[in-house]
C-alpha cells in the first residue's frame, strides 16, 4: 500500500475544508479560507495506522528513543508511531508535552517513559507558524532531550519551516498545503 497517497486521499475527503472568504480562525489567530481538520484522520483507526507507518518509515533510520509533541495535536500521531514501531520490533516511546507544567504531583511538563539524553522527534498535525512545535521542542531541550527534528503531516507554507530552521531544527513535512490547494486560495 502507498501510505502517502492513501493519506493524501483521506485528507482531501475528510479533513480539508475550503470557503470563498476567510471564515476559519487558526490557532495563530489568523483567519483563513481553508482549514485542515486532521483530527478526523489522526483519531481514526485507519488514519492512525497509515500515519504511524509513514512516520515510522521516516524516522527509523535515525534510531530515535521517543516521539511526541505538544498535546493534543501530537498525541495520536506519537501513539500510532509508537505502536507501529513496537510491531516492527524497533520500539519508539511516545511522550506528551503539556502546554504548562502540571499544577500538582511532580509538576512535570513532559509525560512519558523518557529521560535526559534520549533522542526524540517532535510531531505535529499541521504547522502554520510552528509555534506549538517550537514550544514542544524548547521544553524537550530543557528536559535534556536531543531533538532530532520536527515532523508535520501538513505544512501550511506560512513561515513555519523558516521559523523551525531558524531555531536550528530539521523539518520533515509529509505534505505541503500547495499539494491540496489551487494557487488562488
Amino acid at each position: 500500500m502507498d501510505y502517502r497517497e492513501k493519506l493524501k486521499q483521506l485528507i482531501k475527503e475528510r479533513a480539508l475544508k475550503v470557503a470563498d472568504k476567510p471564515v476559519f480562525k487558526l490557532s495563530s489567530g489568523k483567519m483563513s479560507t481553508y482549514y485542515m481538520d486532521l483530527r478526523t484522520i489522526t483519531l481514526d483507526p485507519e488514519g492512525g495506522y497509515i500515519i504511524g507507518n509513514l512516520i515510522f518509515e521516516m524516522v527509523k533510520g535515525h534510531k530515535p528513543d521517543a516521539i511526541g509533541g505538544l498535546t493534543l495535536g501530537a498525541d495520536p500521531i506519537s501513539y500510532a508511531t509508537a505502536l507501529v514501531s513496537y510491531l516492527n520490533r524497533q520500539p519508539i516511546k511516545p511522550f506528551v508535552v503539556r502546554k504548562e507544567p502540571k499544577g500538582h504531583g511532580t509538576g512535570k511538563q513532559i509525560e512519558g517513559n523518557i529521560q535526559a539524553g534520549d533522542r526524540v522527534f517532535i510531531v505535529e498535525d499541521v504547522v502554520t507558524t510552528a509555534g506549538s512545535s517550537l514550544k514542544a521542542a524548547k521544553v524537550a531541550k530543557e528536559a535534556g532531550l536531543e531533538v532530532l527534528g520536527i515532523i508535520t503531516i501538513v505544512d501550511r507554507e506560512e513561515g513555519g519551516e523558516e521559523n523551525i530552521r531558524k531555531e536550528g531544527f530539521e523539518f520533515y513535512p509529509i505534505f505541503k498545503v500547495s499539494e491540496f490547494l489551487k494557487k488562488s486560495q
